[in-house]
């Protein structure tokens, strides 16, 4: 990540909270976490933090991709939730638009992904020595030029769903790490976390939280 980190000034987007968790819609441009360096300090923990002191992380999404995140405010929400995301019992939506008519309009991308060390952060596609990774898509409206899909990843690798539609041919538009050319030329990486859904920490009953995507 180089120095001209420049993440958006929006204030703090808050879709629910209660005793126990926090639910927020991350802008794009923001890391979820601190990087390396004073310079890139500012981030959405750290702000979340700010308003709501106790807010512990339990997962996080790639600086540039937008939408749906869940913080714990207690110890226990941390556990409980934390350990959903372990046993892939959080249901996760993502929409996107990428380059090109995805055919056809529904499949299962299941290619085993570990980091490109030499090109890090990047990920890349290995069947030696790659962990699973799979994810489900369903278009909901294409033309030549691009299509709009929803993505549903049944596992949380880093960069999993860029890699998975650069895998298919058809990138992500926006994605400065994957996409090329003009598929490469947008204000950002056309890529949100739609809906998740998750047992609340209080009692296990399901919830579901949405936030619209801004593309």
């Amino acid at each position: 990540m180089s120095d001209d980190y420049a993440p958006p000034t929006d204030p703090l987007d808050v879709i629910h909270h209660d005793h126990e968790i926090l639910i927020v819609n991350k802008p794009s441009g923001l890391l979820s976490v601190p990087g390396k360096g004073p310079h890139l300090a500012d981030c959405l923990i750290a702000r979340v933090q700010d308003v709501f002191p106790t807010a512990l992380l339990i997962h996080r999404l790639d600086r540039d991709t937008s939408g749906v995140m869940v913080f714990a405010l207690t110890p226990h929400a941390q556990r409980h939730i934390g350990l959903q995301f372990e046993k892939r019992q959080t249901k996760k939506t993502y929409v996107a638009r990428v380059a090109g008519r995805l055919d056809p309009k529904t499949g299962t991308v299941d290619l085993p992904l570990i980091v490109d060390w030499p090109n890090r952060p990047k990920q890349m596609v290995c069947h030696d020595t790659g962990k699973q990774a799979v994810t489900d898509w369903r278009v909901v409206k294409s033309s030549d030029d691009e299509s709009r899909v929803r993505l549903m990843p049944k596992t949380g690798r880093s960069h999993q769903l860029r890699v998975h539609m650069l895998a298919l041919g058809h990138p992500i538009l926006g994605d400065p790490f994957y996409a090329t050319g003009p598929a490469r030329d947008h204000p950002r990486l056309m890529l949100h976390s739609e809906e998740l859904r998750l047992r609340h920490p209080d009692g296990g009953e399901g919830v579901r939280f949405r936030a619209k995507a801004p593309f």
